[in-house]
């Protein structure tokens, strides 16, 4: 297995308390694979993806459990000199906002051949050549010409692929991309996962894309984690969520997306807002929301149980969210 991350724990000391952001996540990611982590905003998604990749800022943010297993080592236990080195060629990130991830005062050339002169010893004219190489490898039209620009030249799309480049230029065994499409039109949207899907089968690589989009990940993932209050609530093969969800948050994702089958009518929305991370609902924290929730689910935490070969749902009654 590429990438283990085993109960996982994140938490945030501010001066209102200490917020719980990641609960316990487990998942793993193989060599060609792509897992889809979903879920809305303060789910936990990026915060587990920065301790990963070991981008945390700490403080206010501590690791309090948990391992992160990359290619048999865990990443905790190494020191910072010997993590860095695993970022950029072991592992890369694609952030979701390009515009303020990429240095404004610096050519995206020269951005590009960073990676290059720094990690491959690479002279300024070998390091360039590359660069314009890898802007011509994400698609990017009349890229000699382009190589010069500034990051503002560019379009969010654009913008987009350089970061895409940025991220393979090393050629890393693991890309994680966190919310590679925000702002960008639909069409754009495709042709970024569209890239990223082509790139990761060029070079087998693993990927995980960080999104709140379910339609986003339809065509691209193998599987999808659901996130909710710092926790995985479903995990399961792509076709199987779509097909018929085991948990009632993922439900109502799916049900949220709008289809052209029913135009004119309301769009469904999941009632409420996810939970305040210093004070998390006990039972299943997503009980105040579900229509589905009894006495037990206020009361006992579910655990992430089996439901099939490669399936996992923390719900005390999958099986009449599975049936509904």
């Amino acid at each position: 297995m590429l990438l283990e991350v085993r109960d996982l724990q994140v938490e945030f000391r501010t001066r209102d308390g200490i917020a719980s952001a990641v609960n316990g996540v487990t998942y793993s990611v193989a060599a060609g694979e792509t897992l889809a982590v979903l879920g809305e905003s303060g789910s936990g998604k990026s915060v587990t993806a920065q301790a990963v990749m070991g981008i945390l800022d700490m403080p206010p943010g501590r690791i309090t459990g948990g391992e992160i297993v990359f290619q048999g080592q865990d990443l905790l236990k190494l020191k910072e000199d010997e993590r860095r080195k695993v970022r950029g060629s072991g592992m890369a990130m694609v952030f979701q906002d390009a515009l303020s991830s990429l240095n404004p005062v610096l050519s995206v050339g020269a951005q590009l051949a960073e990676m290059f002169t720094v990690h491959r010893g690479m002279s300024r004219a070998d390091a360039k050549a590359k660069s314009i190489e890898l802007m011509d490898r994400v698609r990017i039209p009349a890229a000699k010409e382009r190589v010069g620009q500034y990051p503002h030249q560019f379009s969010g799309g654009m913008r987009q692929r350089i970061m895409i480049a940025m991220a393979m230029a090393l050629e890393p065994a693991l890309i994680i991309a966190d919310e590679p499409t925000t702002a960008l039109d639909v069409t754009v949207q495709a042709q970024v996962m569209d890239l990223l899907a082509e790139l990761q089968r060029e070079m087998n690589m693993g990927l995980i894309l960080i999104t709140h989009d379910l339609g986003v990940v339809a065509d691209v993932a193998d599987r999808i984690a659901v996130m909710y209050a710092g926790r995985i609530v479903e995990e399961a093969p792509v076709h199987e969520i779509y097909k018929a969800p085991a948990h009632p948050y993922t439900k109502g994702l799916l049900e949220s997306i709008p289809r052209l089958d029913q135009k004119g009518q309301e769009l469904y929305a999941i009632k409420g807002l996810p939970p305040n991370l210093m004070h998390i609902p006990s039972g299943c924290a997503f009980h105040p929301r579900c229509p589905m929730a009894q006495d037990v689910c206020r009361t006992d935490v579910p655990p992430l149980g089996h439901v099939s070969e490669g399936r996992r749902s923390a719900c005390h009654f999958w099986k009449e969210c599975l049936n509904g």
